[in-house]
């Protein structure tokens, strides 16, 4: 499925009359398209300090292992200083607020990836229905192409099994082996499900707002057309889709 788009497909089917032979729902199905995206108010994020409920509960469901010390560290989503988050955005007169309050990371399913052009085993790909960045673990060879390209850090390397390194395994989400790379992937297994991405359910500040850009209804799109917000590194032509209203 990831050779053609459901678009080209439809085409495909329409001009060779084989959509004859398809039921319409499954062309309806096939034609419609989701953007997701992610928006992080960083001020709401910032009243609750320290907190770090999102990032234990992503990794939890995602089977995350805790290596206890940096170098060998997996994460999924984690937090940095603003001023390595948004170098660009660094000034002498900037806010204190800012300076002192970490920004909340994680992959940003970027419309244009450029850790997708690199992989040499099309581990890595972006999803036409709907814009997320995806990963086939068992495709995966560990050459960290991937982890070059990616100007964000958003993605770890297994140095370890990571397996006897989880507190208590997720039995719904597959566990990873050593010699891959992981990443943030919205969720994509609960977003399919017509649920919330476990970071946002788990966010006591309502920091999170996750959903569809192409729906003009949906809370994201009208949170983001309504308040001033930046994205990391837009320079670089990356696109990401995670915003932080500042």
């Amino acid at each position: 499925m990831r050779n053609i788009s459901r678009r080209k497909f439809v085409k495909i089917a329409t001009a060779t009359g084989f959509a004859g032979c398809v039921p319409m729902g499954l062309i309806a199905n096939a034609a419609a398209s989701r953007h997701w995206a992610m928006a992080v108010d960083l001020k709401k994020c910032a009243e609750k300090g320290d907190c770090t409920l999102c990032i234990s509960a992503c990794h939890k469901v995602h089977n995350v292992p805790d290596f206890g010390n940096s170098k060998d560290e997996v994460k999924w989503i984690w937090k940095d200083a603003f001023e390595n988050a948004f170098p660009e955005q660094v000034h002498e007169f900037q806010a204190e607020r800012q300076k002192r309050s970490p920004a909340l990371l994680m992959c940003n399913h970027c419309d244009n990836p450029p850790c997708v052009g690199v992989c040499p085993t099309q581990a890595t790909w972006k999803r036409e229905s709907d814009g997320l960045v995806m990963m086939d673990w068992h495709r995966c060879i560990g050459c960290r192409y991937c982890m070059a390209a990616c100007p964000y850090g958003s993605r770890s390397f297994n140095w370890r099994d990571p397996r006897p390194f989880i507190r208590q395994i997720t039995g719904s989400f597959p566990t990873r082996m050593r010699g891959v790379v992981e990443k943030c992937n919205f969720c994509e297994e609960r977003i399919a499900q017509g649920e919330m991405p476990a970071c946002v359910r788990a966010c006591p500040a309502d920091a999170l707002v996750f959903g569809d850009l192409r729906d003009q209804g949906s809370r994201v799109r009208q949170l983001l057309q309504s308040n001033f917000a930046i994205r990391r590194r837009p320079g670089l032509g990356t696109q990401p889709q995670v915003y932080y209203i500042v």
